[in-house]
């Protein structure tokens, strides 16, 4: 890298930039081959990985099913390493190219955004998403516009970049630690993001954050001095260890131990019957 860069009046692609994921990066939308997606019984058909922003998904489906609600899904992994978000199925789905994304077979309603698909299954549904909908949507809309600057931003650089940038870690972790800040002070006073019901706000905040301070992603815990930030990590253990959140982390996993990865889910046996080191790769 050379020590000083001058931007051209026109930027050009030229190669790779290097560095985990260049070889899925590319500064043109659209789809690159031809791939129908797949089709299951149920109403509702993901097609996700279990990044944080599709772990937000399955953890609000597992938690309309553990409370009663008739939210059977099929979930379909897309493997990004592999350009599957680029097949002309998902493209159709989603023309952003990103995971999560979401069919309804029974509105027809094609969803993508983990946010939107959020609010759209609280209200579908009728649940998490609290009496004080405006403080609620404050926190999951203050969660979508944040976690930019945590995942692509202090996560690239600190984690996946090819080289390690001084000036781009300690610009991006400064905002980072802010945010853990506003997270750690709000949760002095309210159990959970909205004060004492659990809603949408925190299972879009709790894959991104909570992981964070957990030290589940980008093994920068220490890094970060998470530690110093006690009512966060209060609060991101008490959801770590919700049943339906440690099934919805499992859903179209495809690393770490075997036993925690289930590539496909179709029914709630699959947990006890169709994890990875149940069927085999």
């Amino acid at each position: 890298m050379a020590d000083e860069y001058t931007p051209p009046k026109v930027w050009q692609w030229e190669s790779e930039s290097g560095g985990a994921f260049a070889n899925i990066n590319r500064p043109v939308s659209g789809a690159t081959h031809e791939k129908v997606l797949p089709k299951g019984k149920h109403p509702l058909q993901l097609h996700s990985l279990a990044t944080p922003n599709g772990v937000k998904v399955t953890i609000l489906l597992e938690e309309l099913l553990a409370a009663g609600h008739d939210a059977e899904y099929d979930a379909y992994l897309i493997n990004i390493g592999e350009g599957d978000q680029f097949g002309s199925g998902f493209v159709e789905l989603n023309p952003n190219s990103k995971i999560p994304a979401m069919l309804d077979t029974k509105t027809g309603e094609r969803l993508f955004e983990s946010g939107s698909i959020l609010l759209y299954l609280a209200e579908k549904f009728g649940a998490f998403l609290p009496e004080n909908r405006t403080q609620c949507l404050n926190w999951l809309f203050w969660q979508m516009g944040s976690a930019p600057y945590l995942g692509g931003g202090f996560g690239h650089f600190y984690k996946y970049a090819p080289v390690k940038i001084e000036y781009a870690i300690d610009r991006f972790t400064m905002e980072t630690k802010r945010q853990l800040d506003v997270l750690d002070k709000h949760l002095a006073d309210n159990r959970y993001m909205c004060g004492d019901e659990y809603s949408i706000a925190d299972i879009a905040i709790w894959p991104w954050y909570g992981a964070v301070v957990l030290d589940v992603v980008y093994e920068a815990a220490e890094f970060l001095d998470a530690a110093a930030y006690s009512n966060l990590l209060r609060w991101a253990k008490e959801i770590e260890a919700r049943p339906a959140v440690q099934r919805g982390k499992m859903v179209n996993r495809s690393w770490g131990p075997e036993e925690g990865q289930l590539h496909e889910r179709h029914d709630a046996s699959d947990f006890e019957l169709r994890t990875q080191d149940k069927i085999g790769s």
